[in-house]
């Protein structure tokens, strides 16, 4: 498969060009993932007047794993450099800083859209719906590029379901089409939607062409599984293990997913992700 999104820097997060927005605008917890709580609006202590981590080269050992799991989708970048033209929060007028948190998980979601849709067109076997894609491409584009105040009224929920329409079919003719040409037949993989798999003995599975859309494989055993064409849109894979597994040309997976779970060198990756190095 093509590396579409290789091509697009926007698509992937740009630190150097954002202030510091996710380590500012999102709350998280103590668990875990996180040393300790921070409210949404209330800026990391981590956090440098730079808009650097104070800790960037050892989350890990400080109890940020959360943070090196986490990719805005290149939203950081335009929110601060096109939504609000360059403006700092730390300077901007509070009631307009907090339209800026307010507004970076709205983009953000509409980037991760747009790696979803841009990844559906690289898929050969979702020619028959790609005229449709491009359609929801540029309408997610041109939402990006609304105003501070259009965003923050904007129903992204909505919009989401009617792209969900489109990735399902596209799911739906990638597998098929993985399906027909193992078995010589039309069919789909297994469908574990939402599936509870949490710690899951799936050590050397056939996954070939499953959905595993939404599924929880939280710490799951899938050394050695064969997850080939398999849609992993929204699984949830932290701590799973996929040691020597192949997701040659597995779908719908993001650089988040991969540096949440555990593999190796034999770990096969689709093209457009790289091999975190926590991985060794």
């Amino acid at each position: 498969m093509p590396d579409q999104t290789a091509g697009l820097p926007e698509l992937r997060g740009d630190c150097g060009n954002c202030f510091g927005l996710c380590c500012v605008a999102l709350p998280f917890a103590a668990s875990a993932d996180f040393a300790l709580d921070k409210p949404a609006g209330r800026p990391c202590p981590n956090l440098a007047a730079d808009h650097r981590c104070g800790v960037h080269a050892r989350l890990r050992d400080e109890g940020f794993t959360g943070c090196t799991v986490y990719d805005c989708f290149g939203a950081g970048q335009k929110v601060s450099r096109h939504t609000f033209g360059g403006q700092d929060w730390r300077t901007a007028p509070k009631e307009r800083a907090r339209r800026m948190f307010d507004v970076f998980p709205v983009v953000r979601q509409l980037h991760e859209l747009l790696w979803y849709l841009t990844e559906a067109l690289s898929l050969p076997a979702a020619r028959p719906v790609h005229a449709d894609l491009r359609r929801a491409l540029g309408d997610t584009e041109r939402l990006t590029l609304l105003s501070a105040e259009e965003l923050a009224v904007l129903d992204v929920g909505a919009h989401r379901r009617e792209v969900n329409v489109l990735l399902l079919r596209t799911s739906e003719l990638v597998r098929a089409g993985s399906a027909g040409r193992r078995s010589g037949k039309n069919g789909k993989g297994k469908d574990r939607r939402g599936a509870d798999l949490m710690g899951a003995r799936l050590r050397g599975a056939d996954l070939r062409g499953a959905t595993l859309r939404g599924a929880y494989l939280i710490a799951a055993d899938l050394t050695g599984a064969d997850l080939r064409d398999a849609d992993l849109i929204g699984a949830d894979l932290r701590d799973a293990d996929l040691s020597d597994a192949d997701l040659t040309g597995a779908f719908f997976l993001t650089q988040p997913q991969v540096d949440a779970a555990r593999g190796n060198a034999g770990t096969k990756l689709p093209g457009a992700l790289r091999r975190p190095t926590h991985w060794g």
